[in-house]
């Protein structure tokens, strides 16, 4: 019988539970469909320090090679990491991560050449239909001559990429805490921080995919506590987190206050803008701060508003020719880096910021953070239709609101505004809420739960 691999194989990549949902004879068949798939003649391949990593990301290598294709390993590396290997040799590559998942999760993150993002509609359906297939018939035919298996590091040529597209020459010292939550980041933070004038406090820097002291994920504010406490107690400058995969950054001020992605993305935006002549196109999603196209706009740029998720981001970054992008789950996207996202180099645009200034970084960033924000609160709901009609009613006929329909449902005013919108693959609704001030935050917060919630 076929395998059933609709609740691994999601929107953007393959993520699950091993051994229970897929193991390493299954890996082997997405290695053959994904060489079928993208009919190259070469892939490149990296993993993280989960448990099942090495042996997963080996199982694809085996089944890509099958199918007469060269395999570059490039062996430990953060997702970014393995995006710079694809765009720097051109070639489609394959990230076995989970990201902040818990331990006993593995995932594939899929692209082609120069780093462009695989999911449903550019060839993720295609080859959960091939690897479904097989796993019933068996394999397919292996190629006459089958395709070499070879190593390469690309740590050094990653940190130094990185490095050459921030001006970092007039930093002063700074003294920064990182959290790598035992992830990826205690293995890439070491090399491209390299020579700067930074005196590192590292923090669970050991690699351990079974994350003994928290989960890789900084999004969660119970993830972060330890690197906020650590900021304070060294009067650090700056903390900063990554997620398990080390493609997402997050930051702490030096009161180790939670900085906004927002203002990291508006922050960010505005050095791009500089750096390209004070124009271009910055993308930001709908649930991002009114304060990124404020920026975006002041700097003399033009800010395009997308849906929620990396492969709208990608697609309309390419679309518009777009020099920067940023989502507020701190994902940031650059034009220089294949358009692909990368937390560390938001990471070395905060520290080049910062350290060419004397003042500290939450005088730097109020500029960029002018909203109060409720971040994003998941209710779970039985009808989601049914309860967006029902916040669309209490609405639209109110003077001065506008509504869109572009993710879910937005509501906008004057000095507020909330999006709705409902999850894809649980009985969830996501609220975003933002205004001019706390006060009116929580009140349009709260009615608007009451309404989710009733």
């Amino acid at each position: 019988m076929a395998a059933d691999l609709s609740t691994i194989v999601k929107a953007y990549d393959v993520r699950g539970v091993v051994p229970d949902q897929w193991d390493e004879p299954l890996a082997e068949l997405f290695g053959a469909a994904f060489a079928q798939v993208t009919g190259a003649d070469a892939v490149v391949i990296g993993h993280d320090m989960r448990p099942s990593s090495p042996g997963l990301s080996r199982a694809f290598a085996r089944g890509a090679a099958a199918r007469g294709v060269d395999v570059t390993e490039i062996g430990l590396c953060s997702t970014d990491q393995l995006y710079y290997a694809s765009g720097a040799l051109n070639l489609p590559g394959a990230m076995f991560t989970a990201s902040h998942n818990p331990a006993q999760y593995n995932g594939i993150k899929m692209c082609r050449a120069g780093a462009a993002p695989v999911g449903q509609d550019t060839g993720l359906a295609e080859i959960r239909e091939l690897v479904e297939g097989w796993s019933e018939t068996g394999a397919p035919e292996p190629a006459a001559t089958p395709g070499t298996i070879t190593r390469r590091d690309t740590l050094e040529d990653y940190a130094a990429h990185l490095r050459s597209l921030v001006d970092l020459t007039s930093v002063r010292p700074l003294k920064v805490v990182v959290d790598a939550g035992n992830g990826m980041g205690g293995h890439t933070v070491p090399t491209v921080f390299a020579g700067l004038p930074l005196d590192l406090v590292p923090m669970y820097f050991e690699l351990d995919g079974t994350f003994p002291n928290h989960e890789a994920n900084p999004l969660d504010p119970a993830n972060i506590v330890d690197l906020q406490k650590r900021v304070r107690a060294e009067g650090a400058d700056l903390g900063i987190a990554f997620d398990g995969d080390a493609d997402r950054c997050f930051v702490v001020d030096e009161r180790g206050d939670a900085v906004s992605p927002s203002a990291i993305t508006a922050l960010v935006a505005a050095r791009e803008l500089a750096k390209n002549g004070g124009k271009g196109t910055v993308i930001h999603n709908l649930i991002t701060s009114w304060s990124v196209p404020e920026v975006v706009r002041e700097n003399g740029g033009t800010p395009v508003r997308t849906r929620v998720g990396h492969s709208f981001i990608k697609a309309e970054m390419a679309r518009s020719g777009a020099i920067f992008g940023g989502e507020h789950s701190a994902h940031y996207y650059f034009a220089d880096f294949w358009n692909a996202d990368t937390g560390m180099l938001a990471a070395l645009h905060v520290l080049a910021a910062l350290g060419g200034q004397d003042g500290p970084l939450s005088g730097l960033l109020a500029q960029y953070d002018r909203y109060a924000g409720s971040g994003e609160i998941n209710s779970t709901v039985a009808d989601q239709p049914g309860r967006l009609a029902a916040i669309r009613s209490a609405y639209e006929s109110r003077e001065n609101i506008t509504l869109d329909d572009l993710d879910g449902l937005t509501v906008s005013a004057p000095d507020w505004w909330f999006n709705v919108r409902p999850s894809n693959t649980e009985p969830l609704l996501r609220l975003n809420a933002e205004a001019s001030d706390e006060t009116t935050m929580a009140k349009v917060r709260d009615e608007v739960l009451a309404i989710i919630r009733g």
